[in-house]
């Protein structure tokens, strides 16, 4: 029977976990076996579970016990705490109009390192310092749908699991394969790039610069293993990042537009550059 608790009011401890505790405070950087994160809406909720996750407690409105989110409540086992309350309780939750009624708090997995994640992987995204959790969840929902084998964010990137990325990406964080490379700021260019290039991953550089090969140019499409280095939303790739890189790539641009927002040129990336 499912572990259904009343909760009165959005000041009571145990919602400490999906009210009040930050994300660097949930993430428990210096013990990361502790790490928490927040999966939002039952879509998001469900491709966690698919992708192996285990969930530590829930939290929803009455109505979705018995409706959206029975099947969650079934998959999650009767030791999961099931946290309830009226909408009007919940409401004082920051966000939780965008949550389509459903929390789960979930435990971190330990991450992959490059080397094993990039054994197998044809097409590598790189994602270089990306703050914005929106561009970052963006990219994992067109790495997952355009032939992406893994996922890599530097260590200045925002965290995939943060909710709203991961809400943003559809639940798609947790299908494609990632890691950081990098604990460090300092560990990024150098020397991940040179990690890269012992695992046989040429590396190409988005961005816009004299002499940079156009997308379509037959070199990229012939790599046997490429990785597709995506700089931040303001800046783009750092200079030193573009220097070290195998190739510098361009996407061709109309009307005299300057570049893309990095989420649409991750997809125009991914799909033109994909293993053939």
């Amino acid at each position: 029977m499912p572990n259904i608790i009343e909760v009165k009011d959005i000041t009571s401890p145990q919602l400490d976990l999906f009210a009040r505790l930050t994300e660097a405070q949930l993430r428990c950087r210096k013990e990361q076996e502790k790490g928490i994160f927040i999966a939002e809406s039952p879509k998001v909720i469900e491709r966690a579970l698919d992708g192996g996750y285990e969930p530590v407690a829930l939290l929803m409105e009455h109505k979705h016990i018995a409706g959206q989110g029975s099947t969650i409540i079934a998959r999650c086992g009767d030791e999961i705490p099931v946290y309830t309350a009226p909408r009007e309780v919940l409401a004082g939750l920051t966000g939780y109009e965008l949550t389509r009624g459903v929390l789960c708090a979930m435990r971190r997995p330990p991450l992959p390192t490059v080397e094993g994640l990039c054994a197998g992987a044809r097409r590598v995204a790189v994602l270089e310092g990306i703050v914005d959790p929106t561009n970052v969840g963006a990219a994992f929902r067109s790495a997952a749908a355009l032939g992406i084998d893994a996922v890599l964010v530097t260590p200045t990137c925002c965290d995939p699991l943060y909710r709203r990325a991961a809400r943003v990406s559809m639940g798609t964080v947790f299908q494609v394969p990632w890691t950081r490379i990098g604990d460090e700021p300092e560990q990024w260019p150098h020397p991940g790039l040179e990690r890269l290039g012992k695992l046989g991953v040429q590396t190409a550089a988005m961005a816009l610069r004299e002499g940079s090969l156009s997308i379509d140019d037959p070199r990229l499409r012939q790599a046997d293993k490429l990785a597709i280095v995506l700089g931040t939303e303001g800046d783009g790739l750092a200079d030193h990042t573009i220097a070290g890189c195998d190739y510098t790539v361009r996407i061709p641009m109309a009307h005299g537009v300057d570049s893309l927002n990095v989420a649409a040129a991750s997809a125009v990336a991914f799909w033109e550059l994909r293993a053939r």
